[in-house]
């Protein structure tokens, strides 16, 4: 299993505007604990790493583009976290 601080993925930078477009690389660990945070009222650190939610092979696979999926999703703290095959990361509340 790849260790999940050389998984990157794309998230909004700090204070850039997500609006704009513009995303920075982060480990995939920020990134989801980041998003997640900013979904919910929960503190980033409230939020376990991303290992504890994904198969972190399924992500550098879909990262790689080795894999068939187009995206991997995963609940975290009664959200949905997807990863798309570019990297980005978005949070939805779970259904």
């Amino acid at each position: 299993m790849p260790a999940s601080e050389d998984l990157y993925v794309l998230a909004p930078g700090e204070g850039e505007d997500e609006s704009e477009g513009w995303v920075s690389p982060r480990p995939i660990d920020e990134a989801v604990q980041t998003a997640v945070a900013d979904a919910t009222d929960l503190d980033a650190g409230d939020v376990d790493e991303a290992g504890s939610y994904a198969d972190l092979d399924e992500v550098a696979a879909l990262l790689d583009g080795d894999g068939e999926a187009e995206s991997i999703t995963f609940t975290v703290e009664g959200h949905e976290v997807t990863i798309d095959g570019g990297g980005h990361v978005t949070v939805e509340p779970a259904e």
